[in-house]
């Protein structure tokens, strides 16, 4: 069967980090959306998405498909449903379409035709962009199970200080030395070749990816991701780094995401708490408003290939668009578009030119190449953001 990952109506809520992704490559928990699809599915997927994001993420259509919404996160017995999936048949849950099966020869879906399967199980549910933190816990629980079932850990080295080590797993080519790992709260798991510096401590659910670092003395809260090829320092609270971000320095980073190619400045401290401990609100790119979220607790949302200096202070409920870069004293607001240039002093327009020379440096130094895919797309976000920027 062949599987494709759809949008779904949650990815304008999911902005900034879908300007320059789909639904399914958000990372939450350990693995992104479309990696837990294809290891439940064991098969490889492709995407509907935004038509500028499309020569990067395609579509391949075959005879017969299945579409599966990925804002839906994959569990045993939603897989079980969309596996078992006939000609018109689709599967809800509530209002909301998980999937459909569809036929090449279909010039469009009318689901008043199709036989409706109702899922009534728990299942994870990406629908805004502060879920992929707030959910997190949950997301690396189910990775944590999935990744690890029938295998073993590699050895704890002895140097660490554990607690519930039957909750940690290690994977091949793992460095860490005198650390304190506390795993009763959630699982803690730790990537191929990721390092671990000495003095660190954490508490889980926390995952550490391939490649990625953390230095020494930093101190870590869960539920936190830190995707892969990323480094991390300081204190850090129920965050979820996509991959290829720093934080590499002290500071303060809680309940915040950062997409990929981000950096944060030395002693960048992001407040996630109002002074009157009220609801936050969040810069919403539907209404050009800002929109409640229901929780006391939310820090910073950065887009890609975004930076701050160092010194950089970030207001409780920041949302930084896409290649922004941020420096100066004092708070800037607390909705800076994409392709900003500045800080609480003002803005000026930060040129593609320019951003697209930092980028190329930036992703060399990872061996990975900044295509011209990789400008087509960040060209669009430009023009689409245009608006919210001012001179």
């Amino acid at each position: 069967m062949n599987y494709i990952l759809f949008d779904g109506p949650s990815r304008n809520n999911l902005l900034p980090f879908t300007f320059t992704r789909p639904v399914a490559d958000i990372r939450i928990g350990i693995l992104t959306i479309r990696e837990k699809w294809e290891a439940f599915l064991d098969s490889t997927t492709t995407t509907i998405t935004e038509e500028y994001l499309s020569d990067k993420y395609p579509m391949v259509e075959m005879d017969e498909n299945v579409m599966i919404n990925a804002s839906y996160l994959p569990n045993l017995e939603l897989v079980e449903m969309v596996k078992d999936l006939q000609e018109n048949q689709a599967i809800f849950k509530g209002e909301d379409v998980i999937a459909f099966f569809s036929k090449d020869t279909q010039e469009e879906v009318d689901f008043d035709t199709y036989e409706a399967i109702e899922f009534n199980d728990d299942v994870i549910k990406i629908e805004h962009a502060w879920d992929i933190f707030s959910k997190n816990g949950d997301a690396i629980q189910e990775d944590f199970n999935l990744l690890t079932n029938g295998r073993h850990s590699q050895p704890i080295p002895s140097s660490n200080n554990v607690i519930a080590a039957e909750n940690i797993f290690i994977e091949e080519g793992a460095t860490l030395e005198f650390t304190t790992l506390n795993a009763s709260n959630g699982p803690i798991y730790i990537g191929k070749n990721a390092l671990i510096m000495e003095g660190t401590l954490i508490r889980g659910p926390f995952a550490l990816c391939e490649e990625a670092i953390v230095k020494m003395g930093a101190r870590i809260y869960g539920p936190t991701t830190i995707g892969p090829s990323s480094k991390v320092g300081g204190e850090i609270n129920n965050v979820v780094l996509f991959a290829n971000s720093n934080k590499g320095h002290d500071g303060y980073l809680g309940n915040s995401v950062l997409g990929e190619w981000c950096n944060l400045g030395a002693d960048t401290n992001t407040s996630n708490l109002k002074n009157n401990y009220a609801e936050v609100r969040l810069w919403d790119y539907q209404t050009e408003s800002f929109a409640r979220t229901g929780l006391q607790f939310c820090g910073l949302m950065m887009g890609d290939h975004s930076k701050c200096g160092i010194n950089t202070m970030f207001n409780t409920g920041t949302v930084v668009g896409v290649s922004a870069n941020i420096f100066g004293s004092g708070f800037p607001r607390n909705f800076v578009p994409s392709f900003s240039w500045g800080g609480s002093a003002g803005f000026t327009t930060y040129l593609t030119k320019k951003a697209f020379e930092v980028a190329e440096i930036v992703m060399s130094r990872r061996h990975i190449v900044f295509t011209e895919q990789d400008k087509a797309i960040l060209e669009h976000v430009f023009q689409e953001t245009s608006k919210y920027r001012r001179e």
